[in-house]
C-alpha cells in the first residue's frame, strides 16, 4: 500500500470489512455492527477505494472475499480483536506493585504538612511508588503543571481550564515568636508593629501578607522565601513571624518551646487547593495520590 492509501485509510472501516467476511452479508453485518446498511456499504466503498482493488464479490444472495480480500483478512484477523480488547479494556493499577514516580508540585509550607505523611501512607499501601516534589507557589503552579506535574498543592490564583481544582484546607495567620525574648500577655497592634519581623516573600522583597492586606509597613528585619528555617530563624530571636496556623503548628512540633498569639487585626483566611491536568483526571495511579492528599488535608483540618 502506498502512502496516499495509508493517508486515507480509516481503522474502523478494518472492523467493518471483519465482519461482513465473517457473515458473508452486508445486513447481518450492520445489526451486528448496530449501523444502517447503507453505513455498512459506504464504509466497504471507502475501504475497497484506499485498499484499490476489489474485497468482495457477490456469490448468490451473499458476498465471498476475492483473493484480496482473503490475504487482508489474514492480515487483519489476528491483530483487529486484541487492539479493541486494549482500547476498552478497563486500566489496572496496583498500588502494591506500582512503580509510577508521582511529580508533585507543593508549596514550602504544605511540604511541611502534607509530604511526611504522604510517604507514611505510600510506605504501606504503595512502596514501590516514588514522589519527586517540585516546589511551586501561586505565580508558577500553572506553568509547572502545564510542564508535567502529575498534581500540586498550593494556593492559586486564576488558572486555565484545564488544570482541574479543589479546596482542601482554610485556615489563618497566627503570630509565632520566642517568649524567651518577647514577652507579651496579650499582643496590641502598637505592639506588633513596634517588633521587628521576618517574613516569608515569594518575590524577594520587603512585602508579606499584612502589607498587602493592611497597608501598613513593619519594621522586618529578614526576608526568606520559603518556610522550611523559619523556626530556626526565630529561635533565640526577639523577631515575629506572621504564619499559617497550619505552619505555626508544623513548626512548634518541632520546637515546642515557642509560642502563638492571635494577630490584633484580621487578615483573610488562606485557601490550600489540590490542583491536577484535567489529563490525570482518570490515570488510577494519580488518582490514588489524590485520595490519600485529601484524606490527610481532612484529617489535619480536623486537628
Amino acid at each position: 500500500m502506498n502512502n496516499s492509501y495509508g493517508r486515507d485509510l480509516d481503522l474502523n472501516l478494518l472492523r467493518v470489512f471483519a465482519v461482513v467476511a465473517e457473515v458473508g452479508s452486508v445486513t447481518e453485518a450492520a445489526k451486528r455492527l448496530y449501523l444502517t446498511q447503507p453505513a455498512v456499504s459506504a464504509a466497504l466503498r471507502r475501504l475497497t477505494t484506499a485498499v484499490g482493488a476489489p474485497l468482495f464479490v457477490r456469490s448468490g444472495r451473499g458476498l465471498v472475499l476475492t483473493s484480496r480480500g482473503e490475504r487482508l483478512r489474514a492480515g487483519v484477523q489476528p491483530h483487529l480483536q486484541p487492539l479493541i480488547d486494549a482500547a476498552l479494556a478497563a486500566p489496572s493499577f496496583d498500588p502494591s506493585t506500582s512503580e509510577r514516580t508521582l511529580r508533585l508540585g507543593l508549596s514550602d509550607s504544605t511540604e511541611l504538612w502534607l509530604l511526611p505523611r504522604l510517604l507514611q501512607v505510600l510506605a504501606v499501601e504503595a512502596p514501590r511508588m516514588r514522589v519527586v516534589a517540585i516546589p511551586v507557589q501561586f505565580r508558577t503552579v500553572g506553568a509547572a503543571l502545564a510542564a508535567g506535574l502529575d498534581a500540586a498543592v498550593t494556593v492559586a490564583d486564576e488558572l486555565p481550564t484545564a488544570i482541574r481544582r479543589e479546596r482542601l484546607i482554610t485556615g489563618g495567620f497566627t503570630c509565632l515568636f520566642d517568649p524567651r525574648h518577647v514577652r507579651v500577655r496579650k499582643l496590641t497592634e502598637r505592639e506588633y508593629f513596634a517588633q521587628e519581623h521576618i517574613i516569608v516573600s515569594y518575590n524577594g522583597d520587603l512585602r508579606g501578607v499584612v502589607e498587602d492586606y493592611l497597608g501598613k509597613a513593619r519594621n522586618i528585619r529578614c526576608s526568606v522565601s520559603s518556610f522550611a528555617n523559619l523556626g530556626a530563624l526565630i529561635d533565640g530571636t526577639a523577631m515575629l513571624a506572621t504564619v499559617p496556623a497550619l505552619v505555626a503548628e508544623q513548626i512548634r512540633e518541632v520546637r515546642p518551646h515557642l509560642r502563638t498569639a492571635p494577630l490584633p487585626f484580621a487578615v483573610p483566611l488562606g485557601t490550600m487547593e489540590l490542583l491536577w491536568p484535567v489529563a490525570t483526571e482518570d490515570d488510577p495511579p494519580c488518582r490514588f495520590a489524590r485520595a490519600h492528599i485529601k484524606q490527610i488535608a481532612q484529617a489535619v483540618e480536623a486537628r
